[in-house]
C-alpha cells in the first residue's frame, strides 16, 4: 500500500458532487466490476486499465476491512501496456521471409512475400502475447477521502491522470477537477470573501526589469496557477529575511526550511531552467543569481514541522502537488492501527500545506501586498538584511 508505507507522491483532485455518506459494499462492488483484467477493453494504443485492491498488482479482492481506512477508500489503478519486442518481430519476419522466398529462381523475395512475412511474424508474436508474456503491469495508488471529498493519486503524469479520470467516471459516474494553486486560491477566497482579488491578480514584478504579463508554463489566460510560483518565492523570502516559524489560522505554528532540491525556470521561456541539489539549495549563490534574473521556482524541497510532526517533501508550485514525502513511521504495534495512523498523517500533511498556503494567499490578495512586494524587491536586489545576519 504505497500511501501507507514509504515515501508518498500526492496529486490532489476534488470529486464532483456530494461526498459519500460512507464507503460501503456498493463502492467495492463497483470497483470489482471494473477490476483489472475483467473487461479486457484496450484503448487505441493497446493499453488496458482497471482497479486493483492494493496488496499487489494482481490483487482484485476488495474488502471493507482492507480497503476502507478512517473514512478513506483505498484502491489502485493498474495499467497494462503490451510491448511486442521489436527484435523478436524482426527475427520472425526474417525467418518467415527466408522460407517463403526459398523457391524463387532469383533468390529474392517478392513484394507479396514480404507482406505475408510481415503479417505472419506479427500474428505469431500476437499469439504468444495472449498469455501476457509481453505485458508490462504498473499500479498507482488512489485514495478517496470521504471527509474532504478529495481524490489523491500517487502519480503526476497527465497521461495516467487522464486514464484515472476515464475509469473513475465509468466506475462511479463522477468526474473530478485538479486542485491547483489557482483553484485553491479561489476556494480560500470564497471563505474569506475575496474572489475579486483572485480575478484581478496578475504576475508580480519581483524583478521589474524582467517583469512579464504572461508565464510561459501557464497556458490558460484564466488560470491563476502562477500564484504557486509566487508562493514558493515568498516562502524563500520569508524564511531568509523574516521568520521560519509561521503562525497559521488554527493558531498552530509551522516550521519551514528549504531542503534538498530547487528547480527554477525563466517565466519568459527564454533562458531555460535549472535544478539545484544541495542540503540548503536556496542559500547557494547560483540560486540567488537565478531569481535576480527573474526566474521563478517551479518546485522546492521543504522540511515542515507542525504539532511536533516533521515532514520532508518536494512541493510543486502550480499544482501544489507533493512528491517523495517522508512521513514519520507510526508507533502503533497492530497493523490496523498503523494504517489508521498513516491515514491520519496524510490528512495532517495536506491540512498543514493548506494552512501554509492560506497565509500566503491572505497576504498576496490583500491591500498590503504592494508593501510586501516592495520588501521582496529589495531583498532580490540585495538591499534587505537577512534575519540571520
Amino acid at each position: 500500500m504505497g500511501f501507507f508505507s514509504g515515501r508518498v507522491t500526492i496529486a490532489r483532485y476534488k470529486v464532483k458532487g456530494h461526498a459519500p455518506r460512507l464507503f460501503d459494499e456498493e463502492f467495492l462492488e463497483k470497483l470489482a466490476a471494473h477490476a483489472a483484467g475483467c473487461q479486457r477493453l484496450a484503448s487505441a494504443d493497446g493499453v488496458e486499465v482497471g482497479w486493483t485492491a492494493g496488496d499487489h498488482i494482481l490483487d482484485t479482492r476488495f474488502e471493507l476491512a482492507k480497503n476502507v481506512i478512517n473514512d478513506q477508500l483505498f484502491f489502485a489503478l493498474r495499467i497494462d501496456t503490451q510491448r511486442l519486442p521489436s527484435d523478436l518481430l524482426k527475427a520472425y519476419y526474417a525467418t518467415d521471409l527466408r522460407a517463403l522466398a526459398a523457391g524463387n529462381p532469383s533468390g529474392k523475395p517478392s513484394a507479396r512475400q514480404k507482406r505475408e512475412a510481415r503479417d505472419s511474424a506479427r500474428d505469431r508474436l500476437e499469439q504468444e502475447a495472449k498469455d501476457g508474456r509481453y505485458t508490462k503491469r504498473k499500479a498507482f495508488e488512489v485514495v478517496w477521502d470521504r471527509l474532504s471529498n478529495e481524490l489523491l493519486f500517487a502519480n503526476t503524469s497527465l497521461t495516467q491522470i487522464d486514464r484515472l479520470l476515464s475509469l473513475f467516471r465509468d466506475t462511479f459516474g463522477r468526474g473530478f477537477e485538479a486542485i491547483t494553486a489557482g483553484s485553491r486560491a479561489y476556494q480560500l477566497a470564497e471563505t474569506h470573501q475575496r474572489t475579486r482579488s483572485v480575478d484581478d491578480a496578475s504576475p508580480s514584478p519581483f524583478v521589474p526589469k524582467f517583469a512579464v504579463n504572461d508565464i510561459a508554463w501557464v497556458l490558460d489566460e484564466a488560470s491563476r496557477d502562477f500564484l504557486g510560483n509566487e508562493y514558493l518565492l515568498w516562502l524563500w523570502y520569508l524564511v531568509e529575511c523574516e521568520e521560519d516559524i509561521i503562525k497559521v489560522a488554527d493558531d498552530s505554528e509551522i516550521s519551514v526550511m528549504p531542503a534538498r532540491t530547487l528547480t527554477l525556470e525563466c517565466p519568459r521561456g527564454q533562458t531555460g531552467h535549472e535544478t539545484i541539489t544541495a542540503d540548503g539549495p536556496t542559500q547557494l549563490p547560483e540560486a540567488r543569481r537565478a531569481i535576480q534574473t527573474g526566474k521563478l521556482p517551479r518546485k522546492v524541497g521543504l522540511t515542515l514541522a507542525r504539532h511536533d510532526i516533521t515532514y520532508e517533501l518536494t512541493l510543486h508550485a502550480e499544482s501544489l502537488g507533493v512528491s517523495s514525502a517522508r512521513l514519520p513511521a507510526p508507533e502503533e504495534q497492530h497493523e490496523r492501527a498503523r494504517l489508521e495512523a498513516r491515514a491520519d498523517q496524510i490528512r495532517h500533511l495536506i491540512e498543514t500545506l493548506d494552512l501554509l498556503f492560506d497565509v500566503f494567499c491572505q497576504r498576496r490578495l490583500s491591500g498590503d501586498w504592494p508593501k510586501e512586494l516592495a520588501k521582496m524587491q529589495k531583498w532580490l536586489k540585495g538591499e534587505e538584511l537577512r534575519k540571520h545576519s
